[in-house]
């Protein structure tokens, strides 16, 4: 394979060679637009707008929007993007990856398609993994954008409604993933269409586009409300289960009888990641909950729990998987090794490990808006993004986003070394290993950056540094508090950092150490708030002096520390560059590929090395027999490595099994969310017309006539005429709505003169009267807003039971392939039956509440204020939220009083609404 590329060059050669061209127009530019005043540079973007008004497109104004944007970064941050960071905004320009190596200044890269997309009017989202990066990049960058006459917005975690919606309506939004995903399913759960906040999808920058769309796309975007649910049953399976004997295997190869005499409850299958109750477990919980059979319907509520349960205890481990923190059971990033506070696991595991951990169990939470980041990326008529890492997923990329990659050319050669794995027989050999390179790297005092896989093992090689008197800073989820911080002054002469592999991402680590976090720690010795601190360091606007004086001492001291690590920065140099040393392989390649990165950046020298033993997971799991017998044969002892080619085609080889294997996961899991995605564009769609105040008349009058049509034709069938018992029934649910009862009473002779269209005509005449009638009492304004509120109503009611209902079908449609079906297809299948029963109910419970509704007003009542809506004959009670009840307004005697105590108007004892204008 690197033959032929050697040969014909690689894809990435082509496609750069194709853009040097448009790089070289931009390079040529420089002279003349260095020579422009700022108002002539300023005065660039109305022109650029004009042109694109006037019919050019954006690749037609591109070399100068670059050159001008440019030439605006050069000015305001004192950056000149150079060549391959313009080859690297082409190419998200033109909706693709760009891979740029670590340092390579892809923050600064993003401005160039940011400012030039943001002509056309529509918006650019700048996306990054969190609430920091997007706020320093906002301040930051968004300083080159000010300049040039565009607004620039801001979406993390704690900015309000309001300022969400202006954020949004900026030229260019930096945000989290996150953030932008849950807003938009927040919009779609919107009452009113003031109370949206974004404004389409036109083109999205992704940094750290790996981790966003593969790694964080492995679990959904979920809103939840409280569930009614209890919880206690969590805790009795938990006791149960902790008395259960489990058994792990590392590979179950092949598919055997289970072994009747099978001395274990259930079987842990680490290498699939799944956890199945034995016959002996089986028998155990039908004795102790009295059942008869655990398989049977009424049971699998139990058994889901039994499931859960085994997994906690069998699967999910603590300080690897998740930690307990103040008495709060916290996800641990298998990634980034970050705390993912507010996310939980689905499906009730997350309370069975409450209940394994003997922490307060919550309740169970019922989805009332989902999508996964795949189906929410795939919104974007546009989508690029830039990493260090993608290559090694090209084929996801392609597959499901439709992205393919172009690798750019560093600024400066590559000087680092990436040294062959070293591979042990056992673990303890391997540690003992791994503490005498980092002894001699220190002894010289070359800084040395370790990466683990986990919490457990980074704590562990803490101990053994400790016991050696090697002074070392540990950095993992229980710390990541200083997380930047940490990983910052990773490159200081003689350091050694301890990290889970992917900590600090997006820092930079530069040799001799980093001046701007040791200004901040001058800061903080000269007691300065937090509030300052964050302040002396950002770039936003401002003429506060307290704020201005914090960052002049910043820069000063920043100054300070610069020429100061210029000196230490060449010692560093000197003994080798930033070692780093793995103390395992990932399962992804990927993840290996950014914890080198981490070294030899702009230039700077470096070295690598793997250390592995045959113990890890991941040559336990997948590696090759053949490797763990070719180690006993040659009677390797502990200590002794084996530095071989072949052992590293073997790691290779079950890393690529694993990739294959999650892929695989991923697509499956986005097959099933592609029948949700395709009835949540329907809703979606459908509730967006409604907001954006669309007369909803016709089609309540079109889905009558077809709630009517049904009901008398789906009775019909071959027969030409009715009886009159099923005359009654089909008039059944219409009598108390449009129908009196002793209206169209018809007897068998009466209804042999009538076909199916006359009954229908009949029908809708009555239904249409009433309907009018109803309208003129009320008024067209406050028909209208009925019908709308009603229709939101109903069709979220009925969506988020659709989406619970899809979840169950979900969790046990695996089983059909059992009777030689595809899964997939039978759940489209029947996804798209109950789909068509949903659309039918809602149009039925909606003409029902519209029929049944009384409306009690005071005064004229204006689009923004709903007036209180109370049932009639059995119709259910709706109250529009967050209205407050207006003076003259009727309340029930036995109606919610509005005061919000949960009491009866009657019974409610507040003074609030108990004046006589409320009788």
């Amino acid at each position: 394979m690197n033959f032929l590329k050697k040969l014909f060059g690689s894809s990435s050669a082509k496609e750069l060679k194709a853009i040097y061209p448009i790089v070289d127009k931009i390079e040529a530019l420089d002279a003349e637009y260095s020579k422009l005043t700022d108002e002539q540079l300023k005065a660039k973007t109305p022109e650029f707008k004009e042109r694109l008004r006037n019919g050019e497109t954006l690749d037609d104004i591109l070399p100068e929007a670059f050159a001008t944007c440019r030439e605006a970064a050069w000015r305001v941050l004192g950056m000149k993007p150079y060549r391959v960071q313009l080859v690297g905004g082409i190419i998200l320009h033109q909706g693709r990856i760009a891979e740029m190596r670590t340092g390579e200044g892809k923050t600064l890269v993003a401005t160039l398609p940011a400012y030039l997309n943001a002509l056309t009017g529509e918006g650019v989202h700048v996306i990054t993994v969190n609430d920091y990066l997007a706020k320093r990049d906002s301040e930051w960058m968004g300083k080159v954008y000010r300049f040039l006459g565009l607004t620039v917005g801001l979406v993390i975690h704690d900015i309000l409604p309001q300022m969400r919606k202006l954020s949004y309506q900026a030229d260019i939004t930096y945000g989290t993933n996150n953030e932008f995903g849950f807003d938009y399913l927040r919009d779609n759960m919107a009452i009113y269409a003031a109370e949206m906040v974004q404004r389409g999808h036109a083109f999205a920058i992704v940094d750290e586009v790996d981790s966003i769309l593969i790694d964080e796309a492995r679990t959904p975007l979920i809103i939840s409300g409280q569930g009614d649910q209890s919880t206690q049953l969590y805790t009795i399976v938990d006791n149960f289960v902790a008395k259960l004997k489990g058994k792990r295997v590392a590979k179950v190869d092949t598919k055997e009888e289970e072994d009747p005499d099978e001395d274990a409850d259930y079987i842990v299958d680490e290498k699939a990641r799944t956890v199945t109750l034995t016959a002996r477990g089986i028998k155990k919980a039908e004795e102790a909950f009295n059942l008869e059979n655990l398989a049977d319907v009424e049971n699998t509520t139990l058994s889901h729990h039994i499931n859960q349960a085994i997994r906690a205890r069998g699967l999910m481990q603590r300080d690897i998987d998740y930690v307990v923190k103040d008495g709060e059971v916290i996800i641990v990033d298998e990634f980034t090794g970050r705390l993912m506070y507010g996310r939980r696991y689905s499906e009730g595991l997350h309370q069975a490990i409450e209940a394994k951990e003997k922490v307060e169990v919550a309740r169970e939470s019922k989805t009332l808006a989902t999508i996964t980041f795949q189906n929410y990326f795939r919104l974007y008529n546009k989508l690029s993004g830039m990493t260090g890492t993608a290559m090694t997923e090209e084929e996801e990329f392609g597959t499901i986003y439709s992205l393919d990659i172009v690798e750019i050319p560093t600024n400066k050669p590559v000087q680092r070394v990436d040294h062959p794995d070293v591979v042990y027989k056992n673990e303890a050999g391997k540690f003992r290993a791994i503490v005498q390179q980092i002894e001699e790297c220190h002894k010289k005092g070359q800084p040395v950056l370790v990466g683990t896989i986990s919490i457990e093992k980074s704590e562990e090689l803490s101990g053994m540094l400790k016991r050696k008197g090697i002074p070392h800073k540990v950095l993992n989820a229980k710390f990541h508090e200083k997380e930047a911080e940490i990983v910052a002054q990773a490159g200081k002469l003689g350091a050694v950092t301890v990290a889970t592999n992917m900590a600090g991402r997006g820092t930079d680590i530069m040799l001799g150490g980093n001046a701007e976090y040791l200004a901040m720690a001058d800061l903080r010795k000269a007691g300065l708030s937090d509030e300052l601190m964050a302040e002396a360091t950002g770039y936003a606007e401002t003429d506060n002096e307290d704020i201005l004086n914090a960052r002049k001492m910043f820069a000063d001291a920043e100054a300070k520390y610069k020429e100061t690590i210029k000196v230490e920065a060449e010692k560093v140099r000197a003994v080798g560059g930033l070692f780093i040393l793995g103390t395992e392989r990932h399962e992804s390649r990927r993840i290996d590929n950014q914890l080198r990165g981490r070294a030899g950046r702009q230039g700077d020298p470096g070295e690598t090395r793997f250390y592995l033993s045959l113990e890890d997971d991941i040559m336990r799991l997948f590696g090759s027999e053949r490797v763990m017998g070719m180690m006993e044969r040659l009677g390797v002892d502990e200590d002794t490595p084996i530095d071989a080619k072949m052992l590293s085609g073997a790691i290779e080889n079950a890393q690529k099994q694993v990739e294959s294997r999650n892929f695989q996961t991923r697509k499956t899991v986005l097959e099933y969310d592609d029948v949700m995605n395709t009835q949540r564009k329907v809703i979606y769609e459908e509730r967006r017309k409604v907001l954006d105040g669309e007369n909803l008349k016709d089609a309540i009058q079109k889905m009558l006539s077809t709630v009517i049509n049904r009901a008398v034709m789906g009775q019909m069938g071959e027969q030409k005429h009715l009886d009159a018992e099923t005359w009654r029934e089909v008039c059944a649910p219409f009598r108390g709505l449009f129908l009196r009862p002793d209206e169209l009473k018809y007897t068998d002779g009466e209804l042999q003169q009538y076909s199916g269209e006359q009954l229908v005509e009949q029908l809708m005449e009555r239904a249409t009267e009433i309907y009018t009638r109803k309208e003129q009492e009320l008024g067209e304004p406050l028909m209208r807003e009925l019908e709308r509120v009603m229709m939101l109503r109903v069709v979220d009611e009925y969506w988020m039971d659709n989406i619970d209902a899809m979840q169950e079908l979900r969790q046990g449609i695996g089983l059909r392939a059992y009777g030689q079906n595809d899964p997939v297809v039978e759940y489209k299948r029947e996804g798209y039956e109950m789909f068509e029963n949903m659309i039918a109910a809602i149009q039925e419970e909606t003409i029902r509440r519209i029929y049944l509704a009384r409306v009690q007003v005071g005064g004229a009542v204006k689009r923004e204020r709903v007036a209180r809506v109370t049932g009639e004959s059995g119709g259910s009670d709706e109250t529009v939220k967050k209205q407050p009840v207006k003076k003259g307004v009727q309340i029930g005697r036995n109606d919610p009083c509005p005061c919000g105590s949960g009491k009866k108007w009657k019974k409610c004892d507040c003074a609030e609404y108990h004046g006589p204008e409320y009788q």
